[in-house]
């Protein structure tokens, strides 16, 4: 991944994240049940937090642009915030957990790029 496609990625992530926010509180508040309600704010915090990492992986990689296991922790935070929250959003709008399987594997996306930052920015 390379900077550019990280910081971008990362804003959007972040437009997506307050909109969802703003979405579940206003437009969803009398359509999710309280439980409901909490998966979504969990969903949308696990977005938010993960869309500055991804930033933050982006303003890395503009320093150290061959930081292979840092390029490899952005697409980690892509595909956990996809997974994770994402499942979430849906359980939250359809009761259906059916793609229940996707949020453990987000968690282990997301905990893996934290992982990969971590020995991307020691390493390389």
């Amino acid at each position: 991944m390379s900077a550019r496609l990280a910081l971008t990625l990362g804003a959007l992530l972040g437009l997506a994240a307050v909109a969802f926010g703003a979405l579940g509180a206003h437009a969803l508040k009398t359509r999710l049940s309280p439980e409901m309600a909490a998966v979504w704010q969990t969903a949308v915090q696990y977005h938010g937090w993960h869309a500055l990492a991804l930033i933050a992986t982006g303003l890395v990689l503009g320093q150290r642009p061959g930081a292979t296991a840092v390029g490899v922790a952005g697409w980690l935070f892509l595909a956990g915030v996809v997974l994770f929250p994402g499942s979430l959003y849906v359980l939250a709008l359809t009761g259906a957990r059916t793609f229940g399987w996707l949020t453990p594997a987000g968690g282990v996306a997301l905990l893996s790029g934290w992982a990969a930052l971590a020995w991307g920015v020691w390493r390389d």
